[in-house]
């Protein structure tokens, strides 16, 4: 049986089980079939829940394989299919994802006969008494909304809401791909508790060389600021400055950091003499920074080959070649940027070959492997030596650890705990033996095949880069090479093959149309992918050495928010923002510009000269895996369903975005979208054609008393503002300019109106209280009386009825106003203000028969 009513509706799209479509009209079920043909799949094996827009302008197929079977179904993927005109298609998989979308209130999908109904409305009833559903933000995704069910004191097992007991912890609840992703350590967060650290010092920490097992030495520490800092976090670290700290002796150190000094130095010889210096007292890495040019640089007098700046010191400012090449000139080793205007330069050559292989490795994917396949091996096999494995539990847990990161056995020079292991199974052989049958091969070989691309792209860096070949490999790097590629030449011709197509923009094109398809970034068909620094160690091998090949130049990409890499013209840019995850429309406040073929980058820096715009959507640009996605997500969503901004490229500007949220009643507060708590002058324009003060001076007894008849909540101006855009503007649209009679109405006011009238039901008061706190019409909204001249008045009921979501029409006659109101309820009620004697009038409520016929029918109280 056809019916509107069947279905889960959400953002005004229409969600249904495959299962309920005898419900759906002949329209929507052909709109469905091709939808179908566009994007190629089939009820029932591909899909089993449509999403329909509520403009029908697309159709999404959505797959939940445990739709029936668990309480509340993962996403699978999805098909999202734009129609009339584009005919879009958005494929997105979640089969890898650690944090997939959920499904909830699932009886609402089925008919309403369906057997499974009571079963899953009893569970639906149990998460709403727990108040799982109050927040909507923190319940869309799987790991969110197992952390909300755990800290309100219960764990979901199977089909039932199960209380913590002792036995149980919020943890255990979790699930297992949750607990893994928080306990990941991230290699860009450190011990250090002091912020404030310069440019080099954060470099350092960044990539774990601040872990206090080596010295530091300060070549050039000024003040000093850096090295208190590191002392006050127990890291061994002195220091020497040639005005601040001349006393001070040199000293050899595992790092030396020459931060900000040979840019200030006049005399080239002297600095070559400082970078020389500083690189002698290096044992294991040199640290150089200086100031990069930008665009504000040519600010000086010039002196030799730099600026003599107003306050007299000196300053040179290099390009990111030139910084490049003056320390590899006089230095005679390699450099390797690591940030804007910062480069690391290994003396220790084990150490470089460890921090670039480190650098291409893209650990959250061998996380998502081993998430995803779970320990499925023979059950004999397991139940025997279960007692045995957890007896010993810690140390063949490092041990799987271990085989994992190298996709490949650990060879025992480096196994950390190899004499308890020794103790316990005799051998390592033996050892891993007994691991492997406790484990599935499964997740080996798919942790060798991502061991096997890392080492790929950092071969392939190595090309692009021309890094001088070493004398000898670092002894795991060789390891990985013998048990992954057999040897050096197969795994330089494979890396060599891959950078070869990073020039291919078909190669390039087709690889960010298969990272979107499992959530990474905002693909553009043949122009563009953007997503967060953070997603690119999950892209596939072919991107990440694109983008590698840019960061060769610029240094370490994740010190930016967003990467775009241009698909045909051979470029990458890099933005930052002012608060990326901590603000839903954070502000851009640099843009780095990559230019593969000039090899050469161009900073963008925006404030004064260049205003600062909104990044729109970065819902975007995340992943279901961040931390902050579903409140964003949430945010994007409203914004998009308040249909007042053209988001489609880059948006508004941000002065055109504030004022059209301002007029609109609309603010933002923390991560969401709020009615706006202000009071705005009454000239300011409430919807197209009228302004506050037209709809709160239009009436007879206003202008005669001339009370200020001033709405003192702020939800009754936002009340009046949904008025006049969801009703009247549509109304003046179609006839003309209307006459309002009658507009909002205070207490004050109301006092002085001689006609009968009722405060409590005619909504006149919109938002106002009484002195208890009590609204004066608990029914809210907002309503106004107003006639069109040389209008039917019972034509323009009709063309409202049919048009607009009203909530009270009463009509009084042909030729006289018709009192209108707009408010939460939205009962479309249309009531006949019959005159049984004069000045005596009740009401008829109109019976709708269908969508534009009304009746008249019975009366009522």
């Amino acid at each position: 049986m056809v019916s509107d009513n069947i279905g889960k509706f959400v953002h005004s799209s229409r969600y249904l089980h495959i299962e309920a479509f005898d419900s759906l009209s002949l329209t929507d079920l052909e709109l469905i079939a091709d939808a179908e043909k566009l994007a190629q799949v089939t009820k029932g094996i591909n899909y089993n829940v449509v999403r329909i827009s509520e403009n029908k302008e697309s159709i999404s197929f959505l797959h939940y394989p445990g739709f029936f079977d668990q309480p509340f179904p993962k996403l699978n993927a999805s098909w999202r299919v734009e129609l009339h005109g584009s005919e879009r298609i958005h494929n997105r998989s979640y089969v890898d994802s650690l944090n997939p979308p959920i499904l909830h209130r699932k009886e609402l999908l089925l008919p309403p006969d369906h057997k499974e109904i009571s079963k899953f409305q009893a569970l639906t009833s149990i998460a709403e008494t727990l108040g799982l559903f109050d927040d909507p933000s923190r319940i869309g995704f799987q790991n969110q909304w197992e952390k909300l069910i755990a800290e309100r004191g219960y764990c979901l097992i199977d089909n039932e809401f199960v209380p913590l007991g002792n036995d149980f912890s919020e943890k255990d609840c979790i699930s297992e791909s949750y607990t893994s992703t928080i306990g990941e350590v991230q290699r860009h967060l450190t011990a250090l508790v002091r912020y404030g650290f310069s440019a080099p010092i954060q470099m350092l920490a960044r990539f774990g060389f601040l872990d206090g097992s080596r010295s530091v030495f300060d070549y050039g520490c000024g003040r000093g600021d850096d090295l208190r800092g590191l002392q006050e976090n127990d890291i061994r670290a002195l220091g020497w400055d040639p005005h601040f700290a001349p006393e001070n002796q040199k000293k050899l150190s595992n790092i030396v950091n020459l931060g900000f000094v040979i840019n200030v130095i006049e005399d080239i010889n002297e600095r070559i003499e400082a970078l020389q210096g500083a690189y002698s007292l290096a044992q294991e890495l040199l640290v150089v920074s200086v100031m990069l040019k930008n665009q504000s640089t040519h600010m000086g007098k010039l002196l030799n080959d730099g600026i003599l700046t107003s306050r007299g010191t000196f300053q040179k400012y290099y390009t990111s070649n030139e910084l490049k090449t003056f320390i590899e000139q006089h230095l005679n080793e390699d450099s390797i940027p690591v940030a804007p205007g910062v480069l690391f330069v290994f003396k220790n050559k084990d150490a470089e070959q460890r921090f670039l292989v480190g650098r291409s490795r893209s650990r959250t994917n061998l996380l998502r492997a081993a998430s995803q396949i779970r320990n499925t091996s023979k059950p004999s096999v397991v139940e025997r030596n279960a007692a045995r494995y957890a007896k010993h539990q810690t140390i063949l847990d490092s041990l799987w650890q271990q085989w994992l990161e190298n996709g490949r056995e650990p060879d025992k020079s480096e196994v950390k705990n190899l004499p308890p292991i020794l103790e316990t199974f005799g051998s390592l052989p033996k050892t891993l033996h007994f691991l492997r049958s406790q484990k599935d091969d499964a997740i080996l070989e798919t942790a060798r095949k991502l061991r096997q691309d890392d080492l790929l792209v950092y071969f392939a860096l190595g090309m692009f880069e021309k890094r001088k070949t070493y004398h000898h490999l670092e002894p795991s790097l060789r390891l990985d090479i013998k048990a992954l590629f057999a040897n050096y030449e197969t795994a330089q011709h494979a890396a060599e093959e891959l950078l070869f197509q990073i020039a291919q923009p078909e190669c390039i094109n087709a690889a960010c149309r298969d990272a979107a398809s499992k959530g990474l970034g905002w693909y553009i068909e043949n122009e563009s992918l953007q997503l967060h620094t953070s997603l690119v160690e999950q892209l596939p091998p072919i991107l990440r050495i694109y983008i590698g090949c840019g960061a060769a130049l610029y240094g370490d990409i994740t010190s930016t928010d967003l990467i775009k890499i241009h698909i045909r013209t051979g470029k990458l840019t890099l933005l930052q923002f002012d608060d990326f995850f901590g603000k839903p429309l954070p502000k851009m406040m640099q843009r780095v510009k990559i230019l593969f073929h000039q090899q050469d980058f161009q900073f963008f820096e925006y404030g004064e000269e260049f205003k600062p715009s909104y990044l729109y959507l970065k819902s975007r640009f995340m992943n279901e895996e961040m931390e902050s996605f579903s409140e964003q997500l949430a945010f994007d969503n409203h914004l998009e369903a308040l249909n007042l901004f053209d988001l489609s490229n880059y948006g508004p500007n941000s002065e055109e975005f504030e004022k059209k949220l301002y007029l609109a009643r609309w603010q933002v507060e923390g991560m969401c979208l709020i009615r706006s708590r202000g009071i705005p002058n009454l000239d300011t324009p409430c919807g197209k054609y009228f302004t506050y003060r037209s709809l709160i001076e239009c009436g007879d007894t206003q202008a005669k008393t001339c009370l200020p008849n001033l709405p003192k909540e702020a939800d009754s101006y936002t009340a009046l503002y949904e008025l006049a855009t969801n009703i009247l503007d549509p109304v003046i649209d179609y006839f003309g300019m209307i006459k309002l009679t009658y507009g909002f109405c205070s207490a004050i006011l109301a006092k002085e109106i001689p006609k009968r009238i009722v405060p409590r039901l005619d909504q006149h008061a919109a938002h106002e209280k009484k002195r208890s706190g009590k609204f004066i019409c608990e029914r809210l909204g907002a309503a106004c009386d107003f006639f069109i001249e040389d209008e039917d008045m019972e034509e323009v009921l009709f063309w409202i009825a049919e048009n607009t979501s009203f909530d009270r029409l009463y009509f009084y006659g042909k030729e006289k106003p018709i009192h209108i109101s707009y408010g939460p309820q939205h009962k479309m009620l249309v009531i006949d203000m019959i005159e049984i004697k004069k000045n005596h009038l009740i009401p008829k409520i109109r019976k709708r028969i269908s969508k534009s016929v009304y009746q008249n029918s019975i009366t009522t109280n």
